[in-house]
């Protein structure tokens, strides 16, 4: 009996045995419980909106919720918030590309993108120092100006603007189109822009290579963005401004606090 015993559990008699089957048990164990933590940490990854830490993958359905909700009044909040500046900053941002330069040289509009272009405040600038260029001669040519912007309320008020201005289909269209897979082909474009969207972005070194991606050999890219400001009094004067006074605007004017809220907040993150 006893070595019929022996024969069907030879490992409870072998010392030698008995580790090497512990040794594997164990490393069993720690195999999965590496595969737990590294499944748990990639579904738990995180990112900020605005003051919030979110998992990454709401960020894009939370900004766009913000800028669903603030498309009506963006171009008013952006004269009260800013006094006007921004139309100053556009028309410099725009002046530095001298797109009537590359016009001239190549003897038609150089093919322009701006990404996340929302109301299209930066394309209308284009498209005012194109006009010697505009429309386009060829009539199946491609359209000279695009704006994409993932957001489809914010697009459609560009769209009304476009109208108003008496801009023509075949000089500028509006697109909903994510920064991060932007749908056009390799080297479509000779000019990307993109002015206070980048912040916006979940993934920027992934919209930054997107960029690049569809612009030109030898093309033009400039982005327009906040940064820290200095010196420091005027920081905290800025500071106490843009945390107290926008978020007050919005809510008498837009009657939406939370949103300038973010928008605030999303300045005071964003790398510089």
């Amino acid at each position: 009996r006893q070595q019929r015993s022996k024969s069907l559990h030879p490992a409870s008699s072998n010392p030698a045995a008995l580790s090497i089957t512990m040794l594997m048990r164990q490393a069993s164990r720690h195999a999965r419980a590496v595969a737990a933590r590294q499944s748990s940490s990639a579904s738990s990854t995180t990112t900020h909106f605005g003051d919030r830490t979110v998992p990454t993958e709401e960020k894009a359905g939370l900004v766009k919720g913000v800028f669903s909700s603030v498309a009506n009044n963006y171009d008013l909040m952006n004269d009260l918030m800013s006094g006007g500046m921004h139309r100053l900053w556009k028309d410099d941002f725009v002046g530095r590309l001298n797109l009537p330069a590359v016009a001239r040289a190549t003897g038609q509009a150089p093919r322009c993108l701006d990404v996340a272009g929302g109301t299209g405040d930066i394309a209308f600038r284009m498209a005012e120092s194109l006009a010697a260029w505009l429309p386009p001669l060829e009539e199946d040519g491609a359209i000279p100006l695009t704006v994409s912007d993932p957001n489809e309320e914010m697009l459609s008020v560009g769209r009304e603007r476009q109208q108003q201005r008496g801009i023509d289909a075949s000089c500028l269209q509006f697109e909903v189109g994510d920064a991060q897979s932007l749908p056009y082909e390799d080297e479509t474009f000779d000019v990307i822009t993109i002015s206070f969207g980048l912040r916006n972005v979940t993934d920027i070194d992934a919209a930054l290579r997107e960029m690049r991606r569809v612009l030109k050999k030898g093309g033009r890219f400039e982005c327009l963005e906040f940064s820290k400001v200095e010196p420091a009094p005027l920081r905290a004067l800025y500071d106490a401004y843009s945390k107290h006074i926008i978020p007050e605007i919005g809510h008498r004017v837009a009657d939406d606090r939370a949103s300038y809220d973010y928008l605030v907040e999303s300045i005071r993150k964003h790398p510089s």
